[in-house]
């Protein structure tokens, strides 16, 4: 490197990034199925698959996304929406009606989470191997490792 290249200072920090950092929250802190969070006077409460990333996203407890600021609530939109295709692809859930009609095709992480056969394992492995696959499907992403 010569004296004067500049290197970037910023890191980039993507939704594999959060992906894991909500994994990780769960293996710390606790699953949580219901609610975004366990009721508990921490400020680490148990979560459930979102309020994991919304707390990986936002760096703390956040009930509310829309009182966040944009870019933040664009950040937690963005990493669900990760999440929801990986599921999308490796774990659908597909919700009909009484009449047979499909209701909703996407697997949304918060009737994932809430399944009642739903362990904190395969949250957590889900979210690890979502992180995974936006990796592979993004090789000049700005991996963090």
């Amino acid at each position: 490197m010569k004296a004067t290249h500049n290197p970037p200072t910023e890191v980039q920090v993507t939704p594999a990034d959060h992906l894991r950092m909500a994994a990780l929250y769960l293996r710390r802190h606790g699953w949580h199925q219901g609610t975004y969070y366990a009721t508990t006077d921490t400020p680490t409460p148990p979560a459930c698959a979102a309020g994991a990333i919304a707390m990986a996203v936002a760096g703390r407890r956040a009930d509310q996304f829309h009182g966040l600021g944009f870019d933040t609530e664009a950040t937690f939109r963005q990493t669900v929406r990760v999440f929801t295709a990986y599921l999308d692809d490796h774990e659908p859930i597909r919700a009909v009606d009484e009449d047979g009609f499909l209701v909703d095709e996407h697997t949304y992480p918060f009737s994932w989470n809430d399944d009642p056969g739903r362990t904190a394992e395969q949250v957590i492995t889900a979210l690890d191997a979502a992180a995974d696959e936006w990796d592979r499907l993004h090789p000049q992403g700005g991996e963090n490792r």
